[in-house]
């Protein structure tokens, strides 16, 4: 049932993307991203058993549609070797904000049969820019989330800000409820140098309130990241 909701949710998106590119193939645009980090780290836990992790991806936007696909390698202590995400949405302004809206599928290879580590999320952000400071709000629920947890609500605050050319300075704080595991707060901040138009380093601090579980420590994470 898992596979197959997100399946359709991510299929109405496609479809929705598709109808658009018919109508102006013309604006269709490309981008390309990939990543080498000492650690991946997902809402506060390490997702590589704190090893190094090689990521990739491709976005593709039409007007205000957008979809993508994204992999890394992970490292939870079975079979499982990536996580591929594949993403569509819609963006949009309204009010001075800039709003998102969107659903996310992420599938696990080769993740042990039982597992249920597959799962989808529906997604809701707004931004806006305050001076040279963006701020905004992102909220995430998933129906049927990860592993032993059904239904999951994430709801995240952020801000960035660029003190100095070629220096971004950011940070976030969000609450993860989840109704088997635990609810737990994460948050982090750091700070990206883009060394050229197309090449950054990004060095972060992340960390919970989890106690008793070495994965969700505080943990430095620096990552080399190229997008074009």
């Amino acid at each position: 049932m898992r596979l197959q909701a997100t399946c359709a949710a991510l299929a109405a998106a496609f479809a929705t993307l598709a109808t658009a590119g018919a109508a102006s193939a013309q604006d269709v645009n490309l981008a390309f991203n990939a990543a080498v980090t000492n650690d991946y780290v997902f809402r506060g836990a390490s997702q590589s058993n704190e090893d190094s992790a090689l990521s990739g991806g491709v976005d593709a936007t039409i007007g205000s549609f957008y979809v993508g696909g994204w992999a890394s390698n992970v490292e939870f202590g079975d079979a499982t070797d990536a996580e591929v995400d594949v993403y569509g949405g819609y963006r949009t302004e309204a009010g001075g904000f800039a709003l998102d809206f969107g659903v996310v599928g992420y599938f696990y290879v080769d993740a042990p049969g039982g597992a249920d580590y597959d799962y989808v999320e529906y997604k809701a952000a707004a931004s806006r820019a305050l001076g040279p400071v963006t701020a905004g709000v992102a909220f995430f629920y998933s129906p049927d989330f990860f592993g032993a947890d059904e239904t999951a609500t994430y709801l995240e605050a952020n801000a960035a800000f660029s003190p100095i050319d070629k220096v971004t300075v950011s940070g976030a704080v969000g609450k993860q409820w989840l109704d088997v595991t635990g609810d737990y707060v994460t948050w982090n901040v750091g700070a990206a140098y883009a060394l050229t138009d197309n090449l950054a380093v990004d060095l972060r601090y992340h960390d919970t309130d989890v106690d008793n579980a070495p994965l969700y420590d505080g943990r430095v994470a620096v990552a080399v990241k190229l997008a074009f």
